[in-house]
């Protein structure tokens, strides 16, 4: 049996490797041994930061609701804790899309929590 070396696999698997480290810094982007690990840890930071960017915009509607809450003079913590003893099941985001967008029916939501 002849013998068969596989370097066109190889080679494809390194330029597939090159291609997703492509605009990385120094020996990232072309040395093959470096570009393995730093292709695996941005894939590990990216999975990370996924997860994080839905915590950035708990957050970042909890901030919002806060102050629409304190234009209607109460406050955050009141307001959801409020909404939670009288059972008005409303999502941060929807109170964030009311404060913004729905003024009137955001002001209807303080009054029936106060």
């Amino acid at each position: 049996m002849t013998r068969v070396k596989g370097g066109i696999l190889h080679n494809k698997r390194r330029h597939s490797i090159l291609k997703h480290t492509k605009g990385f810094r120094w020996g990232r982007k072309s040395k093959i041994k470096v570009a393995k690990v730093a292709k695996m840890k941005a894939g590990q930071h990216a999975f990370a930061s996924r997860r994080a960017k839905k915590g950035q915009f708990r957050q970042n509607w909890n901030i919002s609701i806060n102050a629409a809450a304190r234009q209607a003079g109460t406050t955050y913590s009141r307001l959801i804790g409020e909404l939670n003893k009288k059972n008005i099941k409303l999502n941060r985001k929807v109170l964030v899309e009311l404060a913004k967008d729905y003024k009137k029916i955001f002001d209807e939501v303080i009054k029936a929590v106060k």
